[in-house]
């Protein structure tokens, strides 16, 4: 576990509080790793999962059908404007 001495304003403080009151968390370390969580979840690139990965895998694998114009597409499947 890493130790980090902040300095934060006092708004970012009351922050703090108010997130550590609504979760019920013990301290504003809590609170800023959750910070940090939601964070990384919403605004970061997310983890692929390894099954995800490989069903991209066998999709890249499958042999492409060329359908030509999009005029093409709607007559070979029957689709009217």
């Amino acid at each position: 576990m890493v130790h980090a001495l902040l300095e934060i304003g006092e708004r970012e403080n009351r922050i703090l509080e108010i997130v550590k009151g609504k979760y019920g968390l013990k301290n504003k370390s809590q609170a800023i790793n959750m910070i940090i969580t939601d964070y990384s979840s919403t605004f970061l690139e997310p983890e692929l999962r390894p099954e995800f990965i490989e069903r991209m895998k066998e999709i890249d694998r499958e042999e492409t059908i060329n359908i030509g114009s999009l005029n093409d597409f709607k007559k070979r499947y029957g689709i009217k404007e």
